[in-house]
C-alpha cells in the first residue's frame, strides 16, 4: 500500500475483436516481453477453438470460466506473538480476477498439448466445466481458508 497517495488505476481499452475489457486484461497477463500481437493470436485462437468445440459464444464461455476459477477467500500469513498464522481473508473482485487469470495461465502453460493456443483452450474449457487444475487450486484455497477459520479473529 502506498504511503503518500492512492495508486493511479490505468484505463484499459477494450480489445478490437470482442470489444471486452476483461479479455484485454487477460491478454495483457498472457503477454511476454511486450509482444501483444502474439498474445492476441493465442487468445483469439483459443476462443475460436472453444467456439468450435462448444457451439456457444466463446466470450460467454471465457467469462464463465473466469467466474468459476475466481476465489472468494484466501489465506494470508500473519505473525502474532512469535508464531505465524494463516488468516482467512475475503478477496475483492479485482484481486480475485487477477488470481484467476494467473492460475489459468500458469496451469495452461503446464499442460501437455502441442501449442499454447490448444493448451489455453483446453484449460478454459476445463474451467468452464468446473474441472481441471485451476479449479482444483481454487478448491484447495477455499479448503485452506475453511480449515483456518478459527484464526479469523486475528484479521486486521
Amino acid at each position: 500500500m502506498p504511503r503518500k497517495r492512492k495508486a493511479i488505476v490505468r484505463e484499459v481499452l477494450p480489445d478490437p475483436k470482442y470489444n471486452d475489457i476483461q479479455l484485454t486484461m487477460f491478454m495483457n497477463c498472457i503477454m511476454k516481453c511486450g509482444k501483444k500481437s502474439i498474445a492476441e493470436k493465442i487468445v483469439y485462437g483459443a476462443l475460436d477453438i472453444i467456439a468450435a468445440k462448444t457451439k456457444q459464444d466463446a466470450l460467454e464461455v471465457f467469462k464463465t470460466a473466469i467466474e468459476n476459477v475466481r476465489p472468494l477467500v484466501k489465506v494470508v500469513s500473519r505473525r502474532v506473538g512469535g508464531s505465524n498464522y494463516q488468516i482467512p481473508m475475503e478477496v475483492n473482485e479485482k484481486n480475485g480476477r487477477a488470481l484467476a487469470f494467473r492460475w489459468l495461465i500458469s496451469y495452461a502453460r503446464n499442460r501437455n498439448e502441442k501449442s499454447m493456443i490448444e493448451k489455453l483452450a483446453a484449460e478454459l474449457l476445463a474451467a468452464f466445466k468446473k474441472e481441471g487444475s485451476s479449479i482444483k487450486k481454487r478448491e484447495d484455497t477455499h479448503k485452506m481458508a475453511e480449515a483456518n477459520k478459527a484464526f479469523a479473529h486475528l484479521r486486521w
